[in-house]
């Protein structure tokens, strides 16, 4: 890595501040607290948008800040500024002090090191030039319009963002991670008449822009967005009632990373506000079912070499043949739990504090193949993508709503269907799981998961499902 680049230097040195007298602060700050870092951060963000045939947007960003964080016991001080200098750390120290006074603890043990780098250091921004992005999203533009007569509206974006992060800690010891992230979507309006749909597609990683602008990567974008346009124009009104339902591969793990991710996230089962808590080492799920959280997929979307606790990534089996086994865990839920950290403390930025939260949540394959799952189902609905979803986690209920779908009858997929909303209770749910596909992909990369007001990204992943007996609220 090429050091002479300042914003590739520490974070520390890039502000002009002493390191032995910061650790001295923070050891201020978090004296007699169970644990606490100093959390640094700069980031460089861009996003172009092109819509209906203009550049709309163009939008370069830098930010930079720290956040100190004192623990004790379930209680937290968090002080944060975008001032990197020594006298805002110093008064971060003085507020975060408050949280353990009268209270005398045993600072717990630092993250473990690894050497393990899940996506390269180099910046996103740099290439292609602003020229060549613009371009680009006029290409995309055009190309779109010219797939079908019935295309109306074009809408077409990239976005990248370059984060350095630095955790500090009392004892002296430092961590650091440098994080690329890129994005590409398009979505389309088809219309017939009066009537009008819409699609949707994109996909990104933590990369450069390279592997994402090559045409017949950017031209499948456009295709998938239009095809799924054309669908759910044909659309006819979804049916509504109890009926199996097939979840196609890939993006519809979202369903899953809802209804069954969140509830297994450590701090909703310490507070016993999880509709899964205190269900560990009992059958949550149809036997077959295997749900991961894996931080360490190369270049993933939600990836992490390290979480922004310092903590390594890890490969967390949390449901096992239908055993509930793991939660996901930061270093604070982990301790109050009596259990090893996961590397799945995070935090939207410098400003925020971190918590227990996935990464990559996804099923493991089955045996079936998908054929047969489909042919298995009389009369049901076969969902192939999601849009937006939400959940309660305290209960396990969750609505979703579908963006393609179609009617399955006597075996067989056959007329697209508009409104279907799949209605349920995850814990329940989960039993209902009665074929598993041999299909299994990653989605797109394209998650952002939003929790307590903080929004970091995610991936999600799944082969085709059988879930038997499903509410589906539809429109006919």
């Amino acid at each position: 890595m090429d050091t002479s680049d300042k914003s590739l230097s520490s974070l520390i040195d890039r502000a002009g501040l002493d390191r032995g007298r910061v650790t001295k602060l923070i050891g201020h700050g978090l004296e007699g607290a169970d644990d606490g870092e100093l959390f640094l951060e700069y980031r460089q963000t861009e996003a172009l948008a092109y819509d209906n045939g203009r550049l709309k947007q163009a939008t370069y960003d830098t930010a930079q800040g720290f956040g100190l964080r004192a623990v004790k016991d379930d209680a937290v001080g968090y002080a944060h500024a975008s001032d990197m200098s020594e006298g805002a750390i110093a008064r971060a120290a003085d507020a975060v002090r408050a949280v353990k006074t009268g209270y005398a603890g045993q600072f717990a043990a630092p993250p473990a090191r690894t050497n393990v780098r899940l996506y390269g250091d180099d910046n996103p921004l740099g290439t292609p030039a602003f020229d060549a992005k613009v371009a680009l999203l006029e290409t995309i533009d055009a190309y779109a319009r010219a797939k079908d007569p019935r295309v109306r509206q074009v809408s077409a974006s990239i976005a990248a963002t370059w984060q350095v992060v630095e955790i500090l800690r009392p004892d002296g010891e430092a961590y650091r991670d440098i994080r690329p992230l890129v994005r590409l979507n398009v979505s389309v309006v088809v219309g017939d008449g009066t009537r009008q749909e819409t699609g949707s597609h994109g996909f990104g990683g933590r990369e450069g822009y390279q592997r994402f602008i090559e045409t017949h990567a950017w031209q499948g974008a456009v295709d998938e967005a239009v095809r799924q346009a054309l669908v759910n124009l044909d659309a006819v009104p979804a049916p509504a009632g109890e009926m199996d339902v097939v979840l196609g591969a890939g993006w519809p793990g979202v369903m899953l990373h809802e209804a069954v991710g969140h509830g297994l996230e450590g701090d909703f089962n310490r507070k016993q506000t999880s509709a899964f808590a205190g269900l560990m080492g009992q059958q949550v799920a149809a036997k077959g079912v295997t749900v991961v959280d894996d931080g360490t997929i190369a270049a993933r979307r939600g990836s992490l070499s390290i979480d922004d606790e310092g903590t390594p990534t890890s490969r967390t089996v949390l449901i096992e043949d239908g055993i509930l086994v793991g939660y996901m865990q930061d270093r604070q839920n982990a301790r109050l739990m009596n259990m090893k950290p996961t590397g799945n403390g995070r935090r939207e930025s410098h400003a925020h504090v971190p918590m227990p939260r996935m990464t990559n949540t996804y099923m493991l394959d089955g045996d079936k193949p998908r054929e047969e799952i489909i042919a298995s189902v009389k009369n049901g609905l076969y969902a192939v993508n999601f849009g937006g979803g939400q959940v309660d986690i305290t209960s396990g209920k969750y609505v979703f709503q579908c963006t393609e779908a179609y009617k399955i009858e006597n075996g067989k997929v056959t007329a697209p269907v508009k409104g279907a909303m799949l209605i349920g209770n995850g814990p329940t749910d989960l039993h209902r799981i009665s074929m598993i596909g041999n299909d299994f992909a990653l989605d797109p990369g394209i998650g952002t998961c939003g929790k307590n007001g903080q929004g970091v990204p995610v991936g999600v992943g799944q082969p085709s499902l059988r879930m038997d007996r499903i509410t589906v609220g539809g429109t006919a």
